[in-house]
C-alpha cells in the first residue's frame, strides 16, 4: 500500500512538472509572437546558477572581511608586544651600560690601589715610612670599596629587573627608616 501511495505521489509530481513546462513553453510562444525575447530553460538555469554564485561570493566576502579584521587585531596585539619588548631591551641595555661603567671604574681603582701598594712596598724595603703614601693608599682603597659597592648595586639592579616580571604585581612594602 505504501508503494502505491509513493508511486501516486511521484506521478503527481511529474505531472505538475510537465504542466509547468507546458505553461512556460506557452508563455515563450506568446512572448515570441509579441516580439519579446524568449526565455528558455537554459536561461532559467543560468540565472539560478548566477544567483547561487552571487550568494557564494557574498558569503566569501563576509568571511574575507572577518579574516581581515582578525588579522588587523592580531597585528595590533603584535605591535603592542613588540613595543613592550623594545622598551624592555632599552631598559636592560641601560642597566648593562651602568654596570659596565661601574666595572671600568672598579678596574681603574684597583690599578691605582696596586700602584699605591707597590710604592708603599718600595718605601718599606728602603726602610722609610712616608705618611702621604699611607694616606694615598687608604684613599685609593676607600675608592675601590666604593666602586665595588657601586658595581654590586648595578648588578643587583639588573637582577631585580630580571626578577620583576616573574614576581607579578608590585606591592608596597613598609620599610623602617
Amino acid at each position: 500500500m505504501d508503494n502505491i501511495a509513493e508511486l501516486e505521489r511521484r506521478i503527481t509530481a511529474a505531472l505538475m512538472r510537465i504542466g509547468t513546462g507546458v505553461e512556460s513553453l506557452s508563455a515563450a510562444q506568446a512572448a515570441a509572437e509579441q516580439g519579446a525575447p524568449v526565455a528558455t530553460l537554459a536561461d532559467g538555469v543560468a540565472e539560478a546558477e548566477i544567483a547561487r554564485l552571487n550568494e557564494a561570493l557574498d558569503d566569501e566576502r563576509g568571511r574575507s572581511a572577518q579574516l581581515q579584521e582578525r588579522l588587523r587585531a592580531q597585528r595590533g596585539t603584535d605591535d603592542g608586544k613588540v613595543q613592550a619588548l623594545e622598551a624592555e631591551v632599552d631598559r636592560l641595555t641601560r642597566l648593562l651600560d651602568v654596570q659596565g661603567l661601574e666595572m671600568q671604574r672598579l678596574k681603574k681603582t684597583v690599578v691605582g690601589l696596586r700602584e699605591q701598594l707597590r710604592l708603599m712596598g718600595e718605601a718599606q724595603a728602603e726602610g722609610r715610612v712616608e705618611p702621604h703614601l699611607i694616606n694615598k693608599a687608604m684613599l685609593t682603597e676607600l675608592e675601590a670599596l666604593r666602586a665595588l659597592r657601586s658595581a654590586e648595586a648595578a648588578e643587583l639592579e639588573e637582577l631585580i629587573a630580571a626578577l620583576d616580571p616573574l614576581a607579578g604585581p608590585k606591592q608596597e612594602v613598609a620599610q623602617d627608616a
